[in-house]
């Protein structure tokens, strides 16, 4: 059984890996290298990812309703806030095929065995907790700008956010909010699953480890975060669809960037 490691892994040390600093270079070629990956065989990571463009659609027509319009934004951009998680099968993908192993899309699913999949469950419910109060901010942020009167249809909606001095301040103020957001997950799990993939480290660690390349590259690093983000906000164009090829890529190219910011462990 895998035994379940929050502070530190199986040998009950704490690690602190060694990291790397990198430039927008190396950015380019994890970005490169994730690209290499998907077309070793698409078919398989399109098949795996499937699900996250049509939970797209399904969530956005789920709250299509009323009173849930003004969330309808958020909830699409905060699925964002979720791939350091949804990609976590793709790592595995790339894992193998570094070290010349099978890469069926069936390994996919191998992470279940991993003997860091309760810290990496653990670290899943945490980023899901964290996209439950984005949601729940983008709400209040909604109701202090409008009141708590919502609009009818969706062309009510959009003539409110985009035809008003309200609807202004309100993507003002939301952008600010998502940013904050954005920053705070993309710094403390930029590598964390990953790592938690590649060694058993525990939890606090790997995030410990992820801020630590963050603050010793955080060029680089917030450049990846802005290649993320408009890559999902182009892909979401059209009815998500676009998930199906972004995510892949960039589940893959997150491995090859996990590779450059930390150093392997010394044997």
């Amino acid at each position: 059984m895998t035994a379940f490691h929050v502070m530190s892994g199986a040998s009950d040390v704490y690690s602190r890996p060694v990291i790397n600093r990198i430039g927008i270079s190396d950015v380019f070629d994890a970005l490169r290298l994730g690209m290499t990956d998907f077309r070793e065989k698409p078919s398989h990571y399109v098949f795996l990812c499937l699900m996250y463009p049509i939970a797209g659609i399904v969530l956005a027509v789920a709250t299509s309703s009323a009173n849930l319009l003004p969330i309808i934004f958020p909830l699409v951009s905060g699925f964002a806030l979720l791939g350091p998680l949804a990609a976590i099968g793709l790592y595995e993908i790339s894992r193998r095929r570094e070290t010349g192993l099978d890469t069926s899309w069936t390994h996919a699913l191998g992470v279940t065995r991993s003997p860091s999949f309760p810290s990496i469950v653990t670290g899943g419910l945490m980023l899901f907790a964290f996209f439950v109060v984005w949601l729940v901010a983008a709400q209040t942020l909604y109701m202090n700008v409008f009141g708590e009167v919502f609009p009818l249809t969706i062309s009510d909606f959009t003539s409110e956010v985009f035809g008003t001095s309200q609807g202004m301040q309100l993507i003002l103020w939301g952008n600010l909010l998502g940013f904050g957001f954005a920053i705070i997950v993309l710094a403390t799990t930029v590598v964390t699953f990953p790592i938690l993939l590649d060694r058993d480290i525990g939890l606090v660690a790997a995030m410990e480890t992820s801020l630590r390349a963050t603050i010793a590259n955080p060029v680089p690093v917030f450049f990846w975060g802005l290649i993320v983000a408009v890559s999902l906000a182009v892909a979401t164009v059209p009815l998500f669809i676009g998930l199906a090829l972004a995510i892949p890529i960039l589940g893959h190219s997150t491995w090859h960037l996990y590779r450059k910011l930390v150093a392997p462990p010394i044997v």
